[in-house]
């Protein structure tokens, strides 16, 4: 067809012919045996004029702006597969012989025009429904100038191309930007390569610096966890050592009690100890007491005999003998019962002495007891009604002073006279 010399481009299977063959006429040529004979047989280089009420079709389109149509509006690989499902089989033409053939298939209305003009439609349809506002050409020409300084360039070329409104004047200018903006964009795109080599080295250099930050962060995680691995095995020795001290501590509280239970059980004993030597030194006096009052019933009994009164009873009165002399004497009267203290302070005063009385330490305080044994020149202590501690200061201060001191073991009026008479004797046997 007009001259054109057809090559088969169906499948690698089909003998290839001997001569080079012409891949973008062929092409043309067979996309062209597609079309509508009727169409084919009108079909001229220059299309008709537009009409003024509807969008012009691809084919409707002056042949120049085929190329910049085709190379910007539709992908490369969306053209093969259009051209792939015209021809029946996939085409062996390259990418530019494909695109030349596409653009002679486009002279004419065809299968793969009408293919084309149906995906050029609905790729672009958002579009293509916006500009429909447009009314005029002066507002067709501005909506181009904006759209230019975007990024959907391949859609307002084919809306501002197909629309009504487009005339010469503008076709002329936007042939005119287009073609500008392939040159920017090819070097746009050469530059964009520089910059991508670019990018490719400095980002192996940030690769491998990335490599050595992970690198020491993994170590200095590594260092993190050993430290605080060091710090949980510190913290649980800590707290082992914690719950030895509270066991330590526990086990001390019970030997503190069982310390105390024992010094209380130690003072029992003590108090024992004490009050056994007193009960000793008790009677030891009343060993003492029964021994004088056996040498002066002996006395008695030889002064009876010398004075031949036969073997009358003695009187209790001669049996108690003779008392001390208390004239103006001060006798302290330690312990006793309440009721037999009005008594001896009778038979005390009677004698010419003044009478002094301490408790023992059931109310009376200790000091008091040493400023009595201080005023005191006799001491009566009452053995049977009287404290361990005021029995022991009693005997110290008598021991230390060298005071009297007499002990009677029964609080009654007769113990008192028997003790002060025992008392007389042993200083009478003394004196003589």
């Amino acid at each position: 067809m007009n001259g054109l010399r057809l090559v088969s481009l169906l499948s690698a299977d089909v003998q290839e012919p001997s001569g080079p063959p012409d891949l973008a006429a062929a092409v043309a040529s067979q996309l062209a045996n597609r079309a509508h004979p009727a169409e084919v047989l009108v079909a001229t280089p220059e299309s008709s004029p537009p009409q003024a009420s509807r969008r012009r079709r691809l084919w409707e389109l002056p042949r120049v702006v085929f190329c910049p149509v085709l190379g910007t509006c539709v992908p490369i690989d969306r053209l093969r597969r259009l051209a792939d499902k015209v021809l029946g089989q996939r085409a062996l033409a390259d990418d530019y012989e494909l695109h030349c053939g596409a653009i002679n298939a486009c002279a004419s209305r065809g299968e793969l025009s009408e293919r084309l003009q149906r995906e050029l439609d609905t790729r672009h349809a958002a579009a293509i429904r916006n500009a429909r506002a447009l009314r005029s050409v002066e507002a067709l020409a501005a909506y181009w100038r904006e759209a230019i300084r975007g990024s959907e360039v391949g859609a307002a070329l084919w809306v501002t191309l197909t629309h009504p409104c487009c005339d010469a004047a503008l076709e002329e200018q936007v042939q005119r930007d287009i073609h500008m903006l392939q040159h920017q964009t090819g070097t746009g795109v050469r530059v964009d390569a520089r910059r991508l080599q670019e990018l490719v080295t400095e980002n192996g250099v940030l690769t491998r610096e990335l490599a050595a930050v992970q690198a020491r962060v993994t170590r200095q995680m590594a260092d993190k966890v050993a430290t605080i691995e060091r710090q949980q095995a510190e913290l649980v020795r800590l707290r082992a050592q914690l719950v030895a001290r509270d066991t330590r501590i526990a086990c001390l509280r019970e030997d503190l009690a069982v310390a105390e239970g024992s010094a209380s059980a130690a003072q029992v004993r003590l108090d024992l100890g004490y009050r056994l030597e007193w009960q000793q030194q008790r009677l030891q006096s009343l060993a003492e007491a029964l021994e004088g009052s056996q040498q002066q019933m002996q006395v008695l009994q030889r002064r009876l005999a010398d004075a031949g009164q036969g073997c009358a009873r003695v009187p209790e009165t001669a049996v108690a003998g003779p008392t001390l002399d208390l004239q103006d004497k001060a006798v302290l009267c330690v312990g006793g019962r309440p009721a037999s203290v009005p008594i001896y302070r009778q038979e005390i005063e009677v004698r010419g002495a003044r009478f002094l009385h301490h408790d023992g330490g059931e109310e009376d305080s200790a000091a008091r007891l040493e400023a009595h044994l201080d005023a005191a020149d006799l001491v009566i202590c009452q053995t049977g009604c009287i404290s361990h501690n005021a029995y022991w200061r009693v005997k110290t201060h008598c021991k230390r002073t060298g005071k009297r001191c007499v002990f009677v073991d029964r609080p009654s009026a007769t113990g008192l006279l028997r003790g002060l008479a025992s008392e007389s004797v042993d200083r009478t046997d003394l004196a003589d």
